[in-house]
This record gives C-alpha cells, structure tokens and sequence, in this order.
C-alpha cells in the first residue's frame, strides 16, 4: 500500500499509532479474557499459560514498541485506553477472586495489581533484546513460578487467618 492511500484512511502519522494502539490493547484484552475466563483449568495453570503468551507476545512487538511509545501522550486518556484499562482490571480481578476465594479483596486487589505491574514491566525490559524461543520459555517459566508461588503462598495464609 502506498503512504498516499494509507493516508486516504488516516489523516497523520498520530492518528495511525493510535489505531495500532488501539488494536494491540483489544487484542491484550481479549487474550487476557480468553487464557484466565477459561474454567476448564485450574488457575495455576492459567496464569502459567497467560505469563507465557504475554512475554511471547511483548516479544513479538517489541520492534513496534518505540513508535507506539513515543506517540503514548497522545492517547493515553482517550477514552479507548481507559476502557481496555477496565476491561483488564476486571478480567485480573475476576481470576483473582477464583484464585484467591478466602482472601480479603485487598490482597486480592494487591495480587492482581502486583501481578500486573510485574509482568508488564518484565516484558518490556526482557523484549528490549531479541531472544531464542527457549530463553522465552525459560524467562516464562520462572516468571510464572514466582507468581504462582505468591498466589499460593496467599492462599495458604487465607486459609490459616
């Protein structure tokens, strides 16, 4: 496609940035909904198969990441980008609520929040440099070891409060 056509449908390069940021944000969130709404498996495994796609998929974005990056002001508050917000947050809150049954909301909302940070931080920073598919599965792995550990860990200190 030429620049000229693309720019029958969009009227600056912002307006471009915004659509593939748009489109990435219903794609995490619809990912996200999809791995941990799935009742068939037990939450563990859920976040195991969440951790793995996501770092998968940072790594596979990384090269549109500095675009999108450098154009974030432009769109951050746009009513897009809070709506993907909350449709995240329930989604994690949601799970957690299932992970985390005898919890009080507050720890549940600190593990969602936790999780969330950590495993959009790590993503980024481990998909700055290309890796092999087996460093991927590897940082997965570990990741996914941490935060089903921490989840277990609060739910056996619910379970004994």
């Amino acid at each position: 496609m030429s620049v000229g056509s693309l720019y029958q449908y969009f009227p600056n390069k912002a307006a471009i940035l915004f659509r593939l940021q748009s489109d990435e944000w219903r794609s995490t969130s619809e990912l996200l909904r999809e791995i941990l709404a799935d009742r068939m498996k037990p939450p563990p495994a859920r976040l195991r198969a969440l951790v793995h796609a996501f770092i998968r998929s940072e790594c596979e974005e990384a090269a549109i990441r500095g675009a999108l990056s450098d154009a974030a002001p432009l769109y951050r508050d746009a009513p897009e980008a809070q709506e993907a917000r909350a449709a995240g947050e329930g989604i994690v809150a949601a799970f957690m609520r299932e992970a985390l049954p005898k919890a009080s909301d507050t720890t549940r909302e600190l593990a969602g929040e936790l999780i969330k940070t950590t495993l959009a931080e790590v993503g980024k920073r481990f998909s700055e440099t290309p890796h092999s598919d087996a460093e991927i599965i590897r940082h997965a792995d570990g990741l996914a070891d941490m935060f089903c550990a921490y989840l277990e860990e609060l739910a056996r200190r619910g379970r004994h409060s």
